[in-house]
């Protein structure tokens, strides 16, 4: 067997375009110089083959073709194989320089388009409570709540004297991001990605009480249109947490306390509600399930007509927050909804904005969770880069360069190229620890399950965790090589608000400080301003293909290209200086790009450089 790179070429037209499916006419050409060549065949999938027919010779590459009809689907894989002078010849889309052993295959996608605005662009990502808070109007004193009347007040983590828990408000609010959006812009940002904003009993707003109106604290509907039309002009896209598996207790469909004029599922199994929420028998009584055991979070039933079509009908929830007009929804724990229901929720995306955007809160690879997420092509088009961003940590704090090569190889052989370049790579996240505690100190299990795992998670010492001078400036050096690697890999750019001017917290919880008004570190703000610049200058950046060239103990080494422009990177993971080899067609660049007084060939401690040809 003999396996063929790079010596023959493929041609791939659809002839015919449908909803459903495309008819194509898959040409390969294959140098003659490998004998005689026959039985040609298309292998799909690895299970599907279809016989090539030779039709001409020409410039000494013999010509075979065959017709495919192929139904939506985000990606394909394909190959083909002949014989050439009776022996087995595979012909693979494989490169000589990867260092990471990709399987060859060729990737397509059917009628799967992720919006073009979305591809490598620079997301900030804003709890919204704990941002700025913009409205002069009073906070109204509601039930369950807690305000903090000044902004450096300490947060309070864990449940209060009633057992109630996240019920401490700032009242960061919408008006507040809307007069920092030319902060924003400064930054570079074309994507911010809201935390839920809809009325709740928690400052997360992960419980929503009412979907149709804005939390008070935040705001209300006319302030997140006005925050969607002068992001607009900004040319800012506007993505919102979409909370469909569950509701609050305290929600006008649940409605535990009795807060809402209409009977809820709680009071009463008749409630128009009631449909809305699963249920289970127990005893002889029917109980509602609570996701993960909580008791303040009902979890809703996926697969119930009327609470599907109560979010995706006409004139539903997602139509009425499209109307407000946002850009795009990011599921919140999408793993638990069902197939059809975000299939449902893509229709309704769709159906108010064509090129609405839908990022998926999964966080293993989305491509081999026996789910269609994304496969099928009718229901995602990307997810939270979890584990990539783990496997990245991981190499960058630990050394861990099987853990990238593997995900890597993963991503790049089963994910979608349109999926890939608009993948959430975040700096940290509501969810995990801060980006510059994760690289400042040794508190995390190395070989637990998520790289961010702390060793001890008690919550007094979350709270009061706070990183001396020393290993604040020893973990951004490392961090700032970390995020020059980031910006230069496909995929969107997501900043955690603080991250950019190093906010400190440890853990959950811990990480959802307010936005400091002073003690900004102006230093590593200018960094980030210096990234988004890069983004915003190599614009070919969004769409180009990737390269791995190097993973080792020392440097992480890729390449960006397209048809007109390539760029080298290589970052530093460690405090020696290193010399490394670049390819000649680097030798006199056009642009170079430098971390800590990097240069071609050479790497400072914890440097980085970026070679534009």
């Amino acid at each position: 067997m003999i396996e063929v790179v790079n010596k023959f070429k493929v041609d791939l037209n659809a002839i015919m375009e449908s909803e459903d499916g495309n008819q194509y006419d898959i040409v390969i050409q294959i140098p003659m110089e490998l004998g005689w060549i026959e039985d040609v065949k298309l292998i799909l999938d690895d299970s599907l083959e279809y016989q090539m027919d030779y039709f001409k010779s020409e410039n000494d590459m013999a010509f075979f073709k065959t017709e495919v009809f192929l139904a939506t689907k985000a990606i394909y894989h394909y190959y083909f194989c002949c014989l050439a002078n009776n022996q087995l010849i595979y012909l693979k889309n494989k490169s000589n320089i990867s260092s990471i052993d990709c399987d060859g295959n060729f990737k397509l996608s059917v009628n799967f388009y992720v919006p073009k605005w979305a591809k490598g662009k620079v997301m900030y990502h804003i709890f919204v409570d704990r941002f700025n808070r913009g409205s002069n109007k009073p906070m109204e004193e509601l039930p369950r709540r807690k305000i903090h009347y000044s902004w450096d007040e300490k947060m309070v983590i864990g449940p209060d004297e009633n057992g109630i828990w996240n019920n401490d408000f700032y009242g960061g609010d919408l008006k507040g991001i809307e007069e920092s959006l030319e902060y924003l812009k400064s930054l570079g940002v074309d994507i911010i990605y809201l935390s839920p904003i809809v009325k709740s009993q928690s400052n997360h707003r992960y419980d929503a009480g009412d979907y149709e109106i804005v939390d008070s604290y935040a705001g209300n509907n006319e302030d997140l249109k006005s925050l969607c039309d002068k992001a607009h002009e900004l040319d800012i896209q506007i993505i919102l947490d979409a909370v469909f598996n569950h509701t609050g207790n305290d929600s006008k469909y649940f409605n535990e306390y009795n807060t809402y004029p209409e009977l809820g599922a709680y009071q009463s199994p008749y409630s128009k509600y009631s449909s809305f929420y699963r249920k289970h028998e127990k005893d002889g009584n029917i109980e509602y399930d609570y996701w993960w055991g909580m008791k303040n979070l009902p979890e809703c039933d996926c697969n119930s007509k009327e609470w599907i079509d109560y979010i995706t009908g006409e004139n539903g929830i997602i139509d009425q927050w499209f109307n407000l007009g946002i850009d795009g929804l990011r599921l919140d724990v999408a793993d638990e909804l069902t197939d059809n229901f975000i299939s449902l929720i893509r229709k309704a995306v769709k159906r108010n904005k064509e090129d609405g955007f839908i990022l998926g809160e999964v966080w293993k690879n989305p491509m081999r969770m026996n789910r269609e997420y994304i496969s099928s092509g009718k229901e995602m088009d990307s997810v939270m880069n979890y584990v990539f961003i783990d496997a990245l940590l991981r190499y960058f704090k630990y050394s861990d360069v099987n853990k990238l090569s593997s995900i890597l190889k993963e991503i790049l052989n089963e994910y979608p190229d349109d999926t890939i370049k608009t993948l959430m790579n975040f700096t940290s996240t509501h969810d995990i620890t801060r980006a510059i505690n994760l690289f400042s100190c040794n508190e995390f299990q190395e070989y637990g399950e998520w790289g961010w795992n702390l060793n001890n998670d008690d919550r007094n010492w979350c709270e009061n965790y706070v990183l001396t001078k020393e290993q604040y400036e020893y973990g951004k050096q490392i961090y700032k090589s970390y995020v020059f690697a980031l910006n230069f890999f496909p995929g969107i750019l997501s900043i955690f608000y603080g991250d950019e001017i190093g906010l400190q917290g440890m853990g959950n919880l811990s990480n959802r400080k307010p936005f400091p008004k002073t003690g900004h570190d102006i230093e590593l703000l200018e960094f980030f301003k210096q990234m988004g610049e890069i983004r915003r200058q190599e614009i070919f950046l969004r769409d180009a293909d990737l390269e791995i060239y190097d993973i080792n103990d020392n440097y992480f080494m890729f390449e960006r290209y397209d048809e007109d422009n390539k760029v080298l990177v290589a970052a530093s993971r460690t405090s020696e200086a290193i010399d490394f080899d670049i390819p000649k067609e680097y030798n006199s660049p056009s642009k170079v790009y430098t971390l800590n007084r990097s240069k071609p060939g050479h790497l400072s401690s914890y440097g980085a450089v970026a070679l534009k040809r």
